[in-house]
């Protein structure tokens, strides 16, 4: 059996493999875990001199999200670029997928394609978009308290914590414009529905909802046929399924855990740049008040990105993006 010819992959193409592979990043899927993880990599085996980017892409899309990103990234920058459990080529957990197991089940992958000698020292940058970086944030607060890797920075692309999110329901034009987030925490009936409507369908619409007006930065979304990639796997019913319990779980287990961290001081203690829509999340929210309410002892940076940008930041303004990144990651 080849590489990807993995039962629940069947029909899958890989024209998005060829792509990434040309950036000189490597596929593989983890088999060394309880889990089957598909990622890329670059530079995380052996010695290790500058610290590890690991990307996590959101909903309802795959490491593909990053295609624009990598080449404006120094070449040296050692990476990890999964697809989230459940959604494109990587296994959906045996367990729910609340934010702190999917964690404690990415930063056991990580650790075991370390060097052993290295694995509890090398310094680790986390980026995330959209769901993505929900975990990057349970990452964040557990670095300094939990975590077994050394943790030093995140990056969030276009969210406010979850529990904020949620509390926003009380304003109807925000309930209306985020309808997504009760329905698919609904995962039978939400999965059953996507599955009428068609997943590909579904993962198209949400796209077009979500994306900027600028004509450039949509061009820039949806070249390389990205909107085709996404859609493919939405035809599976385990991908719609785990991405819904994925919302499930943001909507009990994750949000419990936020309020219990904010009545206990449990704030973010390592450095966060947060990325954000100026034109998208910035319209719905103060952003730089609403996290500055969620940090403890680490620096916070916040940036708008405007012209247009709408939630998918890394694919409609990647220059801006990857700009941002790189300073970021060269202060540590």
């Amino acid at each position: 059996m080849s590489l990807f010819d993995q039962p629940w992959m069947e029909d899958i193409p890989n024209d998005d493999v060829t792509h990434m592979t040309g950036l000189g990043l490597e596929s593989n899927f983890s088999t060394l875990g309880r889990d089957r993880i598909f990622y890329y990599q670059r530079g995380i085996y052996g010695e290790i001199s500058r610290p590890i980017l690991v990307l996590l892409h959101g909903y309802p899309q795959t490491n593909f999200t990053w295609r624009h990103i990598i080449p404006l990234l120094p070449k040296d920058i050692p990476l990890f670029i999964p697809d989230v459990y459940g959604y494109g080529r990587s296994m959906g957990l045996l367990t729910p997928h609340d934010n702190s197991l999917t964690c404690a089940n990415l930063l056991n992958t990580l650790s075991l394609h370390l060097h052993p000698a290295l694995a509890s020292r090398v310094p680790i940058i986390f980026v995330g978009h959209d769901r993505g970086a929900r975990i990057c944030h349970r990452l964040a607060v557990d670095a300094t308290r939990t975590s077994s890797l050394n943790i030093v920075g995140t990056i969030l692309l276009d969210i406010v914590p979850t529990l904020v999110q949620f509390q926003s329901f009380s304003t109807p034009s925000s309930s209306v414009s985020t309808f997504h987030w009760p329905f698919l925490a609904n995962v039978e009936l939400a999965s059953e529905m996507i599955g009428a409507f068609g997943g590909d369908n579904w993962v198209r619409m949400c796209i077009d909802r979500w994306a900027g007006k600028d004509k450039k930065s949509l061009a820039s979304l949806k070249s390389d046929k990205a909107v085709d990639v996404y859609a493919q796997f939405f035809k599976k019913p385990s991908v719609i399924h785990h991405s819904c319990d994925d919302y499930r779980a943001g909507s009990n287990e994750d949000v419990k855990k936020q309020e219990k961290d904010q009545k206990a001081g449990r704030k973010i203690d390592i450095d966060v740049l947060v990325l954000y829509s100026a034109d998208y999340l910035g319209k719905r929210y103060d952003v730089k008040k609403v996290w500055e309410e969620w940090m403890g002892k680490g620096d916070l940076q916040v940036q708008n990105v405007g012209d247009g940008c709408g939630h998918f930041i890394a694919e409609e303004k990647p220059q801006e993006c990857a700009a941002a990144v790189v300073k970021f990651y060269e202060s540590f």
